[in-house]
């Protein structure tokens, strides 16, 4: 049987390979020691409990996550893959995060709360509430004497200061901050007083935010009325109360921020704002005084003053016309009468004194019969008138009628089927004239024969 022999490095190769291969990523419980800390900023380290010890590897990008200095004779919890260093024989654990022993079970069971919760809907975006758009009271429990009151009232300070705050002191660790806290919700509710709550503290490790992890502090947030912001630890920390809570901050100088509107960049979209409604308000003001200006000047030419002035104008020229009418035929009635005196004059003078004896009757008579002429003909001639105006269409125009012609000073068109489309027609009204275009015709509706005429038609 031929013998199979291993080199060191062919040993260790195959071994490395079954360690990687064999183990899946594990959980290593155990005691820091030989701890060292090189310029590269890797860890290395050995996990050893009474009995035994193992080498540890956690490489630089790993160390900075942990959240913590890890020293010598600490409890620790380290996740990773076991692995060989070849050129020593040593197998070793490559680690990759390491928490501190009592933070293992802690995350166990805030993994299994998360998954209960998350299983009842408490975390569904549809239950949240929304933030007030300009929050005047705001509820903040924390503690009275942290960091986190004196940076939240700063940055109110600076964004909103037209915000109240009331503050609702709690622990926020510890036994006894659970039920401070939920004691603190139950009391901004039954107030009323406040929009919105923030509640938070800083940062710290697992189990120093652990009250922000309890169940009944989850459900109190959860069932709040009120709008709540979780802000707990630094944007790193992810608690129960950042899934329940209307909205995650990630610290609470961020809660602060993300709650208030900015004041200045109001104060400037306000004063821009302000000043395009200025400039608004003048264009338009403008505009509307150009349009009086037009209505006015439209007004002065139509206005009924004037119109009643032109038919005074017309009045007054008609009646002198009148006049004259009147004086002219006064005057050829007084020649005629004087012409007829002198022919009868002259009949009398060739007749003799017997004859014109004769004749005097006559021309009393005649003279009579012209004095009363002249008075009847002048009252028949203002009844014309008269009766002129009556039959004149120009008042008709005056209340608004017309006259429809096929040519200026034409026959009046009455019947709509005398036209036909693409006529052009003349239309008499009061202030002028208007030419035309007929598009369409309507016949008017003949009424049944047992209905009477609308005495208003015309």
């Amino acid at each position: 049987m031929k013998r199979e022999v291993y080199t060191p490095t062919e040993l260790n190769r195959e071994v490395h390979l079954h360690l990687e291969a064999g183990f899946p990523r594990l959980w290593l419980e155990g005691e820091i020691s030989n701890l060292a800390r090189p310029a590269s900023g890797h860890l290395y380290f050995s996990l050893k409990d009474d009995r035994a010890q193992i080498r540890c590897a956690l490489f630089r990008q790993n160390a900075r996550a942990i959240g913590f200095r890890p020293e010598n004779g600490q409890l620790v919890q380290v996740r990773g893959r076991l692995s060989l260093y070849e050129p020593r024989g040593d197998y070793q654990l490559i680690a990759d995060t390491m928490e501190a022993a009592g933070e293992g079970r802690l995350r166990a069971a805030w993994e299994a709360l998360r998954k209960q919760l998350e299983a009842e809907g408490l975390f569904e975006t549809s239950r949240k509430r929304p933030l007030p758009a300009y929050p005047g009271r705001i509820a903040v429990i924390t503690s009275a004497s942290g960091a986190v009151i004196r940076d939240i009232l700063h940055v109110l300070e600076r964004r909103w200061p037209l915000a109240q705050v009331r503050l609702y002191p709690v622990p926020v660790q510890g036994e006894q901050a659970p039920p401070a806290i939920v004691r603190a919700l139950a009391a901004v509710n039954r107030h009323g007083w406040a929009q919105a709550v923030i509640a938070g503290r800083g940062g710290g490790s697992l189990e120093d935010l652990w009250a922000f992890n309890d169940e009944t502090v989850a459900r109190a947030i959860a069932a709040s009325d009120i709008p709540v912001i979780s802000a707990v630890g630094h944007e790193s920390d992810v608690s129960i109360a950042d899934f329940v809570a209307d909205l995650r901050a990630p610290t609470p100088t961020a809660a602060a921020e993300l709650l208030t509107p900015d004041g200045a960049a109001l104060r400037r979209e306000y004063a821009r704002h302000e000043r395009r409604l200025a400039q608004v308000t003048r264009d338009d003001i403008t505009r509307r005084s150009q349009r009086v200006d037009e209505l006015a000047t439209r007004l002065s030419r139509q206005h009924p003053g004037r119109r009643l002035d032109a038919r005074r104008t017309e009045l007054a020229a008609a009646r002198k016309r009148m006049r004259v009418a009147l004086s002219r035929a006064t005057a050829d009635r007084q020649v005629r009468l004087n012409a007829l005196t002198a022919r009868l004059k002259a009949i009398a003078a060739r007749t003799g004194p017997s004859q014109a004896q004769a004749l005097r009757p006559l021309e009393s008579r005649l003279r009579a019969a012209g004095e009363r002429l002249v008075p009847e003909r002048r009252s028949q001639l203002q009844s014309l008138v008269r009766t002129l105006n009556a039959f004149s269409p120009l008042p008709t125009l005056e209340r608004g009628y017309a006259i429809v012609t096929r040519e200026p000073g034409g026959r009046a068109i009455t019947d709509p089927a005398k036209v036909k489309a693409g006529d052009t027609l003349f239309t008499r009204v009061a202030g002028g004239r208007i030419v035309s275009t007929v598009t369409e015709t309507e016949p008017q509706a003949k009424p049944a024969p047992d209905e009477t005429s609308d005495p208003g038609e015309i």
